[in-house]
């Protein structure tokens, strides 16, 4: 199946004759054998099977395939959220006196995760600016440095990251480029076909896109060659002692990335997304490419809209004409990039607050790029635990609004934002 349209509603689960035409629910912790040994197998990683969904399980194997094949890439997995696929695809390279780069235009739970947790595991976290030159960000790395990390769309400040340049620049110092693709998903992106090594996304967001499941992924390419770089990541190139000395990369190739992921952290950390939540996410992957479309309609007409309003301070969204980041935004998300516009308000950050708060038909939440429109302020929500210079370091203006713009009717969006404008 070449195009992805196709793939949203056919892959993963391939039904035989007689079987369920939708995916099951697996919902069962475990998995029965005939044989110890059988068993024993599979706790060696010598066969293939379930025995304990904290590992595996068959309905969230089924979506991870779908979306492993969306992105192209050639194995994936499944997690709780969308905060542990990203700590698992770091922490799955990354040892304790690591360290690992970081745009600081990421979304702020990660910042977190990376720059604070992290931290205290003995991973240092280097954040860098997406505007600085090879040059500058070639001073940050160490000897230690072991990936670089970047969304393809930041959250909240919907810049587009240049992911060509960032993977060669980090394959030229023998390193992966990791990308979270949670706001442009496959439909409108993807980065594998530029260069990037793995993918994450927040399968909560638009993949969902029912505000429903919470939910992560993890896609690997398959292409960076960890042998190649075998002092640099033991974890892949050694052996792995709580299975028998198992070396992954040497014996599962291209599937060593998240056989180690699935084997050795989720077997440790257990954040398994459970099988009714995959179901959820299946079907919201289903009408994925439908839904894209219009959300970036909807979305660029509201930009527009904003733009030209007298009221509003300034405007950020890629696919508007003189948008800084528009000429990326065609190269890598030429059918558009999300439904997330970001905008100030005169005024300043009070003025920002009481517009919000006029809103009758959107909604103030947490969350962000479902079928409902939905907004926040994020100096004062998701990035309320920043400083306001790390505010400033990751672009987030004190004014900054978040619209998640939906896909109702276009002139019901524009409507409430004209009222809680005052028009």
């Amino acid at each position: 199946m070449s195009h992805i349209e196709t793939q949203c509603i056919h892959e993963g689960w391939k039904p035989a004759q007689g079987e369920p035409r939708q995916l099951p629910i697996y919902q069962s912790t475990t998995f029965k054998y005939d044989t110890s040994d059988a068993m024993g197998k599979l706790f060696d990683l010598e066969a293939e099977g379930y025995f304990y969904t904290r590992l595996q399980n068959p309905t969230n194997d089924a979506v991870a395939a779908k979306i492993t094949a969306m992105e192209g890439g050639y194995a994936g997995m499944l997690t709780s959220s969308g905060q542990a696929a990203n700590f698992y695809a770091v922490f799955n390279i990354c040892e304790c006196g690591d360290s690992f780069l970081a745009s600081s235009s990421i979304y702020g739970g990660t910042f977190n995760l990376f720059g604070t947790t992290m931290k205290k595991m003995g991973i240092e976290c280097i954040f860098y600016d997406q505007s600085m030159t090879d040059e500058e960000i070639e001073a940050l790395m160490k000897p230690n440095t072991k990936c670089m990390f970047g969304e393809t769309i930041t959250n909240p400040t919907v810049g587009i990251f240049d992911i060509e340049r960032f993977a060669k620049l980090a394959h030229k110092h023998g390193m992966p480029l990791i990308i979270d693709n949670t706001f442009a998903t496959p439909i409108n992106c993807r980065p594998i076909e530029w260069g990037a090594d793995i993918v994450t996304h927040s399968t909560t967001k638009y993949m969902d896109g029912h505000a429903t499941a919470v939910g992560g992924a993890i896609i690997d390419s398959g292409n960076f060659d960890w042998m190649a770089y075998a002092d640099r990541f033991p974890g892949l190139t050694t052996p792995d002692e709580s299975y028998h000395g198992i070396t992954y990369a040497a014996k599962f190739g291209k599937a060593a990335y998240i056989t180690k992921a699935t084997s050795q952290l989720m077997r440790d950390f257990g954040s398994i997304p459970s099988p009714q939540n995959s179901f959820y996410l299946n079907l919201g992957l289903e009408s994925l490419h439908v839904r894209m479309e219009r959300h970036c309609s909807n979305a660029l007409a509201v930009a527009k809209f904003l733009k030209d309003n007298e009221k509003v301070a300034w405007v950020h969204y890629a696919d508007l004409e003189g948008d800084e980041y528009h000429d990326l935004a065609k190269k890598y998300c030429p059918k558009g990039t999300c439904g997330v516009v970001a905008f100030g308000i005169k005024g300043g950050r009070q003025a920002s607050i009481e517009f919000m708060d006029k809103l009758q038909f959107a909604s103030i939440v947490t969350h962000v790029a479902d079928a409902k429109t939905c907004l926040l302020h994020p100096a004062s929500h998701t990035h309320r635990q920043m400083t306001d210079e790390q505010l400033i370091e990751a672009g987030v203006a004190p004014d900054l609004i978040r619209l998640s713009v939906g896909i109702e009717n276009i002139d019901d969006i524009i409507n409430d934002l004209k009222q809680a404008l005052g028009q």
